[in-house]
């Protein structure tokens, strides 16, 4: 500290802080005196000068010492954080003698840049390289392989029986498989007989990933009881706690992720290869979002449908997914919107099925008290642990009839937060439908009135003449599809109790939203008539609550119909009242002129609806306090959602 930073503006400095004392003299002189023949001993003032000197010089050098103290560790600290990078900046690598080169590579283990120019890979020689015909197994096929392979993951087997697959069981956690049947038994994704296939819109959810950075689920739970270790013992099923280590990542694909859209790749190829013969020399787009697993699982999908390289043999279009960004795919980021009390609904069902887990662990352990939520966590680790390192003892610890509890709790989690049993589920969906009706009308998007961003919306990045479109998207904007394009076969048994689990229950989240889940919209011609259907997880979806498809047992709905009822179910969705806008959206804090709800700035691509948290100068009436209450409790719900990290 300084010894002035004690002294107030206007107070009179200490006389010893003058540069004239007052027991100099009048006629001392100013300059110093260099009077050899008499013996000088220095005045007040001159030795008061030659104190602060050697204190000037003391402060110095004890500051150049911590400096350097701090300096040291720092700089190690920066190349740790930089890599061999950060030194290069320095000074080039290769200058450092090999002893220095030695040290710095024990103490500061950095990111090595790989030179592959000694390894490489074009050197002619390759043999012959003629390619065959693009394959068409919809069309070929007289019937379709069941995908239910889960390789190289071991699914638990113990305390099951009937052919009981716990796999399936885990929701939205669940990796993808071939359902049978969405309400369809009788047939299957092959293109009929009758019918020719001219065209596909494939939607497609990463592959398997990492818990989310939500602070809940199987990272809470390790907080929980990694914390208390030292006060408690566990026993029997549950003995290996006592070495259990948290080894799981956060966010991203895991690698068996990366090989579900790999193959989901090389599976779409097959089965659609032939409607590449239709470019006509233009490169397919494929659209995804800028969080790592979107963008790698794009990635993966493009390895497997075209092989490597895949750069050069279609368009990757990377839209941002944060606040304050339209987006299609990821909508929630734009739309204001309010929920049931969702904490509440999935603590009554908790409290129902995992009573007696919860007992029967507490059995298991000595000086830990498990709760439910504890419970419910480890059945959640389970299913993480599984899809990332291939094997998780948690999932023994559960019986059959409890993990059925588990899936039905993700059914009621989906039902409520994002599907039918959610009110702006309609309004967050209707951007992609939107887009789905543009596509299929090769008409260009002219009002910008929900969650699309008309940045990207031009014949180079939305191409409306493709006979082949694939977009990437998290498991949320399956649930938001249904009630928006009116799939109501999905829920046709009604809405979901929370006491029990109703018998044939039609929304099933296992079979509707799973990781690495795909909706195939085929675009057919059937004598002379254009059609369209869906297809879920190979399961061919009914169209009968779409207004003027009729029942049809291969799914089958006459394209111009479909594209009304679409137009007609988007006119009716009011993006600004169920998202909120129209509560003193002229009043949003912002220096960017509002044209039309969620449009984005041409020039700078920024979104000019608020972003999350953005100040609204209105004072809340006691009914919107209550909603943003309502809104804090669903923020703290514990499901481990794709968009929790987003909503």
């Amino acid at each position: 500290m300084s010894k002035f930073d004690h002294h107030s503006p206007g107070d009179p400095l200490p006389e010893e802080d003058y540069e004239l004392q007052p027991s100099s003299q009048s006629s001392d002189p100013l300059l110093p005196s260099y009077d050899e023949h008499k013996p000088h001993f220095p005045s007040p003032h001159q030795r008061l000068v030659m104190n602060r000197r050697q204190s000037s010089f003391k402060k110095i050098l004890t500051c150049t010492c911590l400096s350097l103290i701090i300096a040291l560790p720092s700089l190690a600290l920066v190349g740790c954080y930089f890599g061999r990078d950060g030194l290069d900046r320095v000074r080039s690598w290769e200058q450092l003698p090999p002893d220095m080169k030695d040290w710095l590579d024990e103490v500061l283990p950095a990111n090595v840049k790989v030179d592959h120019g000694a390894f490489p890979t074009d050197i002619g020689y390759a043999g012959p390289t003629p390619t065959g015909s693009e394959a068409a197994l919809l069309v070929t096929a007289p019937a379709l392989p069941a995908y239910t392979n889960i390789n190289p993951l071991l699914a638990p087997t113990a305390k099951v029986k009937d052919d009981f697959n716990i796999v399936q069981h885990w929701g939205n956690l669940c990796p993808y498989y071939s359902v049978s049947s969405h309400g369809l038994p009788e047939t299957s994704s092959l293109v009929p007989e009758q019918c020719e296939i001219e065209q596909l819109h494939w939607l497609q959810r990463h592959g398997a990933r990492y818990p989310t950075s939500y602070p809940e689920g199987p990272s809470a739970f390790a907080s929980r009881i990694t914390t208390a270790r030292s006060n408690w013992r566990a026993k029997g099923a549950l003995k290996f706690l006592n070495d259990w280590n948290y080894l799981l990542g956060s966010e991203v694909l895991t690698p068996f992720g990366r090989s579900q859209l790999f193959n989901l790749g090389v599976s779409a190829r097959i089965k659609y290869g032939h409607l590449l013969n239709k470019m006509k020399g233009r490169l397919p787009v494929f659209r995804t979002e800028s969080q790592d697993r979107m963008l790698k699982s794009a990635q993966n999908f493009a390895a497997g449908f075209f092989g490597i390289p895949a750069e050069d043999q279609y368009n990757l279009e990377v839209t941002i997914e944060a606040p304050g960004f339209n987006n299609t795919m990821a909508p929630w980021n734009t739309c204001r919107a309010l929920g049931v009390d969702l904490k509440t609904k999935l603590a009554e069902w908790d409290a129902v099925f995992l009573k007696d887990a919860q007992k029967r662990l507490q059995d298991m352990i000595e000086g830990y008290e498990i709760t439910i939520k504890d419970a419910k966590d480890m059945m959640e680790t389970c299913a993480y642990e599984t899809v990332a390192l291939g094997y998780s003892s948690f999932c023994d610890l559960f019986t059959q009839k409890e993990w059925k509890g588990f899936e039905y709790r993700n059914d009621l989690y989906w039902w409520y937060s994002s599907s039918f049993g959610y009110a702006p589920a309609k309004a967050q969906g209707v951007g992609w439908v939107q887009e789905l009706v543009s596509r299929l009308t090769k008409t260009r998007i002219t009002e910008f009135n929900s969650t699309l961003n008309s940045t990207f919306h031009n014949d180079v990045q939305f191409p409306l003449n493709d006979p082949i479109y694939v977009d990437f998207c998290h498991d949320t904007q399956f649930a938001l599809l249904l009630p928006t394009m009116n799939l109501t076969t999905f829920a046709e048994t009604g809405e979901l109790p929370t006491d029990h689990i109703p018998k044939h229950r039609s929304f099933i989240a296992s079979k509707i939203m799973p990781f690495a889940t795909n909706l195939q919209i085929q675009v057919l011609t059937c004598s002379g008539t254009k059609k369209v259907r869906l297809v879920l997880n190979d399961g061919v979806v009914p169209l009968t609550g779409i207004k003027g498809c009729p029942e049809d047992d291969d799914g089958l709905c006459p394209l111009d119909d479909f594209v009304a009822s679409m137009q007609e179910l988007i006119a009716g969705i009011d993006f600004a009242k169920e998202c909120r806008y129209d509560k003193g959206q002229d009043q949003i804090t912002s220096d960017k002129k509002v044209s039309e709800v969620g449009e984005i700035n041409q020039d700078t691509a920024d979104v000019v609806v608020p972003e999350q948290g953005e100040e609204i100068v209105q004072e809340k009436t006691e009914v919107e306090n209550e909603e943003d209450e309502k809104d804090k409790d669903e923020e703290d719900s514990d499901s481990d959602s794709d968009s929790d990290d987003d909503d």
